[in-house]
């Protein structure tokens, strides 16, 4: 893979925005709503998703797939292991994330995995069986909140993600699963913006099946697009895991109101101590600071939290990045 560029100017920074918020959007509508030519988004953006700055792939809803155990976990390990055991997880298909965090021995993670037998040989046979990890606690994912999958990063306006949406909203539309899906979902995973006519050619159909099937898995939440790109080409240089506590009768309503922030990226309910897992991506150390003090600082129900800093990003949504360790 060739070298992932470090620099965006503004017209850049705001496409792949644009492409976070709406991983499949058209160059015309991504130059309608940006104000901008198509032309000018095809000779901006191709290159980005050539150099892999911008990467398009989907994730599995755990909630429409009843055997996936989505499951995170904080594992503590010896210092100078912990690359060699982030890289290991990474190189998992069932990772979504792994993360290095701020104290350097410990990681988080993010898995879905396949089932209660998979669950078991993680807990209680790979990792008691590697020497450099020295403790780790495990957390069911309970509800990722959807609010966030449009996020930004603060770059687009409210009226640009919604020039931007193409679905039904936040609440998902019943969905039949069909034999076609599961070959058209590992497509996208590949590559979450292939065209149509690949995507029929990878699950033996034709172009306008895969259109509609793509849609309903999307618009019924069943499968999540996404975009990946390193968050610091974007202005974004503090990142952090909060391990929130919260009244339980507050934790629909808590959950929902964090998710809709401009500076969160991730929100979900959890097993454990803590109920809410939030990823927060701030510009700098200070707007992580505003963000607890102002934003969480401000909601009632909240009785402790944990920041845990994020080191560095071995992968995101399922893709190893580039470089990272």
């Amino acid at each position: 893979m060739e070298e992932v560029r470090h620099r965006l100017n503004e017209t850049d920074s705001r496409i792949a925005a644009a492409m976070l918020a709406a991983p499949r959007a058209s160059w015309r509508t991504v130059g309608r709503v940006l104000g901008i030519s198509e032309r000018t988004v095809v000779r901006r953006a191709a290159p980005l998703f050539h150099d892999g700055t911008l990467r398009a792939t989907a994730v599995r809803n755990p909630a429409s797939f009843p055997d996936l155990i989505p499951v995170a976990l904080r594992i503590r390990c010896r210092p100078d292991r912990i690359a060699a055991i982030a890289a290991t997880l990474a190189r998992r298909p069932d990772t979504v994330w792994v993360d290095v965090l701020g104290g350097g021995d410990e990681i988080s993670a993010v898995l879905f995995l396949d089932g209660p037998a998979a669950r078991n040989a993680l807990l209680l046979r790979d990792l008691p069986a590697t020497p450099a990890v020295r403790s780790w606690t495990s957390h069911v994912l309970l509800r990722v909140f959807p609010a966030g999958f449009d996020w930004s990063a603060g770059l687009l306006t409210p009226a640009e993600l919604t020039g931007l949406r193409t679905g039904p909203g936040a609440e998902p539309l019943p969905v039949s699963p069909l034999p076609v899906d599961q070959q058209l979902i590992a497509a996208l995973v590949e590559d979450g913006r292939a065209s149509y006519t690949e995507l029929a050619r990878r699950a033996g159909t034709t172009a306008l099946t895969a259109r509609r099937r793509l849609e309903a898995l999307a618009d019924g939440h069943v499968i999540r697009l996404a975009t990946e790109i390193d968050l610091a080409v974007l202005g974004v240089h503090a990142e952090a895991f909060l391990w929130i506590t919260v009244a339980p009768g507050a934790l629909e309503e808590t959950g929902r109101r964090l998710s809709r922030h401009a500076q969160v990226r991730f929100t979900a309910a959890t097993t454990g101590p803590a109920h809410l897992l939030v990823a927060v991506a701030a510009a700098d150390l200070n707007a992580l600071y505003l963000f607890l003090t102002d934003t969480v600082g401000a909601l009632a129900h909240i009785t402790g939290i944990d920041v845990t800093p994020i080191l560095t990003s071995v992968k995101r949504t399922g893709l190893v990045r580039p470089g990272s360790l």
